[in-house]
């Protein structure tokens, strides 16, 4: 393909105007000659042999009359056999290698391949003959803990047909081991490895299922009370220090997923340097090994050139949708996402489009709709089932759930996880308020239970804030009662300690035992009326729960202190 040329007209931060002759697609990759470096972009707007291109690097020394190249491709990801285990940036540079060539401050213009260049064991499922099209599988390699597919590139269009095919053995990941023909006499071969653009949707299966199955988290709080689905999707909006990066560790470590990908954008360097040294020594409950053998991180940090922030979650959610295709589930976390759309106002500002809220895009909803909307239940060709859930942090200034982002967020999410300052300043974790957050999805525990509990939750929260005026003599015991209940649902039921080996997973059958024996204490009517003998006959119940909790599951130690809570508060039961 002969490359298209032009010539920078004008600098505006990471935003150049290019003038060109010919033809130029929005989304396409360019390339800006400078100093002998290609410093990558994108068009991002075409307007009369103009166009405009965000820059994925540094901008300094760009000059008007430097020459541009355009590639004739869309932004694209290599997909294929070593992704597992892999850190990326937002253009899918694998950062340790970018590290050891560079050394500690990453030079611009530096592009590596994103597939390591080795050899895998392939093993053909197809013969020579057989029909295929986008998305189905001509043969596997072993990667890790999974069956990896290699599979026909997903643009393709029609039915193709297998001229050739590579019988069993090692083969290089780029080395040609299939070729395939189409009715129009067109061949392609095909390797381990093909591009995929990271803005197109993957449309490779049957059909989309509406999420039903729980995504399986083994935190108490989120399986019983505000659940996720697999496929759905959830947002965890909270301000700084309140616990979303402990939270969204323990989320990706004891997950029902197959596989997890953490797209770091636009975080603090520091937090994400949290994350590349944890999530390495997390041990997966699974296989006993590092959790990173079936995690990617794409890390953008703070720091980074903003707009590569938006390419990084583009890049996680296609590389979700690979895996995806290979009858996995995936669990995609963006943190957070608010870097994101406030790189999109930047850019916003810098185009001269009209502004909206806060002098966020208008198109801000439609964008973040649009990038959710990937995740989902879907049925393959082959007839299995896989899915996508996608959970994404939002960073709102101050915590104030009413701006943009937030509120953009809510109208597309399926749950709502917000964590509340006031939880974590009473070191309550997890922090999310259990009476604020809500969820549309199916939990491990009947549902009708879980909305009664709830509504003694919310009672409770208005006898303490009615306290907080009259003070306990001003209750009734009746009133007291019901705000010490709903302070051991929180205390024995919501919280959990993610430090402690038993405590921080719960499975689904342990959970719904123990929601069982607190919520028959909970439906109770107590004989009980001096305020002081109300405190301390809960304050040893809440000690007993949580003394329970520190048993190991269907054990005699488990039964025996069960027997204990219930005779406890049986005791004091109105007959």
């Amino acid at each position: 393909m002969k490359t298209q040329t032009g010539y920078v007209a004008g600098v505006n931060g990471n935003l150049i105007k290019v003038d060109f002759d010919g033809s130029v697609r929005k989304n396409e990759v360019g390339y800006i000659l400078v100093d002998d470096k290609r410093l990558k972009g994108e068009v991002i707007r075409i307007n009369n042999g103009e166009v405009s291109m965000q820059i994925y690097e540094m901008t300094n020394g760009i000059k008007v009359g430097d020459e541009v190249e355009f590639t004739g491709e869309l932004m694209s990801v290599d997909l294929g056999p070593g992704l597992l285990t892999q850190v990326y940036d937002g253009l899918q540079n694998p950062l340790p290698a970018l590290a050891e060539q560079c050394g500690f401050f990453l030079d611009r213009g530096v592009y590596l391949d994103a597939i390591p260049d080795r050899d895998w064991d392939f093993t053909p499922t197809v013969q020579i003959g057989d029909e295929v099209k986008a998305g189905d599988t001509v043969g596997t390699v072993p990667e890790g803990l999974f069956t990896h597919h290699i599979m026909v590139p997903f643009t393709l269009k029609g039915s193709w047909t297998v001229k050739s095919i590579k019988e069993e053995g090692a083969y290089n990941v780029r080395s040609t081991i299939c070729t395939i023909e189409n009715n129009k006499g067109e061949t392609k071969d095909l390797s381990m490895v093909f591009t995929q653009p990271i803005k197109q949707a993957v449309k490779c299966y049957a059909e989309k299922l509406r999420p039903s199955e729980p995504l399986v988290t083994k935190i108490r709080c989120i399986d019983s009370f505000l659940p996720v689905a697999k496929g759905g999707t959830f947002c965890t909006p909270g301000p700084f220090g309140a616990g979303k990066t402990v939270l969204q560790h323990m989320q990706a470590k004891n997950s029902e997923a197959d596989v997890v990908i953490v797209a770091a954008c636009g975080e603090r360097a520091g937090e994400v340097v949290e994350v590349l040294k944890e999530f390495p020594e997390l041990e997966d409950p699974k296989t006993g090994r590092s959790l990173m053998e079936r995690t990617i991180i794409i890390c953008n940090t703070s720091s980074m050139p903003v707009a590569a922030r938006e390419a990084s979650c583009y890049t996680a959610v296609t590389l979700a949708e690979y895996y995806r295709q290979m009858g996995l589930d995936v669990l995609l976390l963006a943190d957070s996402t608010s870097r994101w759309a406030q790189a999109m106002r930047e850019m916003s500002g810098r185009l001269e489009e009209i502004p909206g809220e806060e002098a966020f895009p208008a198109y801000l909803e439609s964008t973040i709709a649009a990038f959710y909307e990937r995740a989902g239940v879907v049925r393959l060709h082959d007839g299995s089932k896989a899915s996508i859930t996608i959970g994404g942090t939002v960073s709102p200034a101050g915590g104030n759930f009413e701006e943009p982002v937030t509120q953009a967020t809510l109208k597309v999410v399926g749950a709502f996880h917000g964590l509340a300052r006031e939880r974590s300043d009473a070191r309550k974790y997890p922090a999310i308020h259990p009476v604020d957050s809500w969820s549309k999805y199916k939990g491990v525990v009947d549902m009708d239970l879980v909305n009664r509990a709830r509504a003694i939750l919310i009672r409770s929260t208005e006898v303490g804030q009615m306290m907080k005026v009259v003070g306990e003599e001003g209750t009734s015991s009746e009133d007291y009662i019901t705000y010490q209940k709903g302070e051991l649902l929180d205390a024995v039921y919501l919280q959990q300690n993610s430090f402690d080996p038993i405590d921080e997973a719960c499975s689904p059958a342990r959970q719904r035992r123990e929601f069982g024996r607190l919520y028959d204490a909970l439906m109770k009517k107590y004989d009980i009326t001096d305020k002081r003998e109300i405190r301390a006959f809960f304050n040893q119940l809440r000690q007993e729960f949580l003394d329970w909790h520190g048993t190991h599951f269907e054990t005699p130690e488990f039964e025996a202190q069960e027997k204990k809570i219930s005779d406890f508060y049986m005791a004091k039961v109105v007959e």
